[in-house]
């Protein structure tokens, strides 16, 4: 694989990137007004800690996937045709291996902006994508840039087995989890919530279920209709789940099949359903600008905690 620098993009190109940063400083990503001022006055700037953050494809043939397991956060969020992909974000563990990598999307950018210069790991991106994802504050590392780093796995068909080696990058595992850098809190569970055994997220063409589990104090995932699983063969869980209401859009860019990629905003405020140790909480999340992490309260305005373990951050349409 080439290891040089991409060309200079054309210049219809780099307006299109600048219209992109442009966005980004206005309230929602899409510039429609000033920044969200409903924000707790304890909200931190981007979070310190080293991350590296891996797009994972999740469709049928890139399941079960590797490395989910050992992620400080599991983002999910929706892509073209109503399916989903996962953003994993890695600090305070780093997996021997992590896939099947896919493409990133615009909506990572805004997200990522949370963190002090990740490193965005993914397949590629369309062209007209690729001037915002340079001039992004973050560390782009396809396979072109790291092409030690990636594999192709002989099990699968392509494009669903590409893979990342994390230690064949510059990337270095830290003491702090990823969560807590971004200003995100463990500990005992608020008061009130109610006792569930399940909630399920659907997306047009996608759906999670998450149901506690009292034996393993975790909610196991299933994707689809089916149990999730790790590479190893083991259920997939997490000790906590935030099912975040956003505003889901349309972008300005299209997939090959001429399907129109959503646009997820994470920047701006809105309600959360909270799920840990076998209850639910109603809870409120805000961002302020795309330079701010996201704040999590109770209905009362104190700051909300998540259970001790993984952490699963679903983006569901309001």
């Amino acid at each position: 694989m080439p290891t040089t620098r991409a060309k200079r993009p054309a210049a219809a190109s780099l307006v299109a990137a600048a219209l992109v940063i442009m966005a980004w400083g206005c309230h929602g990503g899409d510039g429609t007004g000033p920044p969200d001022k409903r924000v707790p006055s304890s909200e931190k700037s981007v979070a310190s800690a080293p991350v590296l953050a891996v797009k994972i494809d999740n469709v049928g043939p890139a399941r079960p996937q590797t490395g989910l397991q050992e992620a400080d956060i599991v983002y999910v969020e929706q892509v073209e045709a109503g399916l989903s992909r996962i953003l994993a974000v890695y600090s305070s563990r780093l997996p021997s291996v992590v896939g099947p990598v896919r493409s990133a999307r615009e909506s990572d950018l805004e997200l990522l902006r949370q963190f002090d210069r990740p490193t965005l790991a993914y397949s590629g991106a369309q062209a007209k994508l690729r001037p915002a994802i340079e001039a992004a504050p973050l560390n782009d590392l396809p396979p072109s840039k790291a092409p030690g780093a990636y594999f192709r796995s002989g099990d699968r068909a392509a494009p669903h087995n590409l893979y990342l080696r994390p230690r064949n990058t510059r990337h270095t595992t830290a003491r702090a989890n990823a969560a807590e850098a971004a200003g995100l809190r463990f500990g005992p569970a608020p008061a009130g919530g109610r006792p569930v055994t399940g909630h399920t997220v659907r997306y047009p063409s996608a759906r999670f279920a998450f149901t506690w589990s009292a034996d393993r104090q975790q909610w196991q995932v299933d994707m689809d209709g089916a149990p999730a699983r790790t590479a190893e063969g083991a259920r997939l869980g997490t000790a906590t789940v935030v099912v975040q209401y956003v505003t889901v859009r349309p972008s300005l860019f299209r997939d090959r099949s001429g399907n129109t990629t959503p646009y997820t905003e994470t920047v701006g405020s809105g309600t959360a359903l909270v799920l840990r140790n076998g209850r639910a909480y109603d809870a409120e999340w805000s961002r302020g600008t795309p330079e701010s992490t996201t704040a999590f309260t109770t209905p009362d305005g104190k700051p909300m905690t998540f259970a001790p373990g993984g952490l699963w951050i679903v983006f569901a349409p309001r």
